[in-house]
């Protein structure tokens, strides 16, 4: 069974929809990026997103924005990520993701990307801004080298749209919870239940969902409806505004628990 696939049968099993967190590899470095993750398993995590910095991240608020620009200020690359991901690989088996614009990649070259990614100890991969129609070319060589290639659909998205996603995608689905860009929001979605429902019906995979969600209260309504919960922004910002600080992975693996705690259902 794939690390993804089992990730979120134990979280089901425990009554618990599995926890997400998002950061962005490179900020404030590489190496305090490892202790992150390191610190974010300790918390709880189910499944760790890291995000490949780009210099023209337009699914991205500016929370995530200031923070790609700081990672790449500070030298990261997506070797340099790869590269982490072998250490984090030293002594944890967590599910990584790598939420990545397609630019990085092609740049990198597919083929190469996923025979490096999968020996790095990557498990999925998402592209922010590829859609199923061109999603082929990334698919064949993810599907190739062992990748889960985790499809993203969002509340504009209907049901014919999500089927097409589903085809493609495993490991699971990913659901924005709102129209726009990453960062907190104080309300969720109207629509967010019956979004989940029209996702579950359209695919039998995991449904995570992510986008705005910002504190435990906001976690624990979302646990209720999907099997996973992203939370992004909210991890990035306090990232952000400690920097490279000896308190750092400290207070954020602190944050991340109480994250953590709400995913009980």
């Amino acid at each position: 069974m794939k690390r993804l696939e089992e990730a979120f049968r134990v979280a089901k099993k425990n009554g618990r929809a599995a926890f997400i967190p998002y950061i962005t590899a490179g900020d404030p470095n590489l190496e305090a990026t490892v202790e992150l993750v390191r610190a974010l398993v300790r918390s709880g995590a189910d499944v760790i997103e890291l995000g490949v910095p780009f210099s023209d991240p337009i699914a991205d608020g500016p929370t995530n924005q200031r923070a790609a620009e700081r990672a790449l200020a500070a030298g990261t690359s997506l070797t340099g990520v790869l590269a982490a991901v072998e250490v984090i690989r030293r002594d944890s088996e967590i599910p990584i993701v790598l939420f990545t614009y397609a630019n990085p990649v092609v740049r990198y070259g597919v083929e190469r990307f996923a025979e490096d990614a999968s020996a790095a100890g990557i498990d999925g991969v998402l592209f922010t801004d590829v859609p199923a129609e061109e999603m082929t070319p990334f698919e064949d060589e993810l599907s190739a080298h062992g990748l889960d290639l985790i499809m993203l659909v969002t509340p504009t998205s209907d049901r014919r749209r999500m089927k097409a996603a589903a085809r493609f995608g495993d490991g699971f689905l990913y659901l924005v919870s709102r129209t726009g860009v990453t960062g907190a929001r104080q309300d969720l979605d109207a629509e967010l239940a019956t979004n989940v429902r029209t996702a579950h019906k359209a695919s039998k995979l995991p449904v995570a969902v992510g986008f705005g969600i910002s504190s435990p209260e906001q976690v624990a309504r979302v646990a209720a409806l999907a099997d996973g919960v992203v939370v992004g922004s909210a991890i990035v910002s306090r990232i952000g505004a400690l920097g490279a600080c000896d308190e750092l992975t400290e207070e954020i693996e602190k944050f991340a628990a109480d994250l953590a705690a709400a995913c009980k259902k």
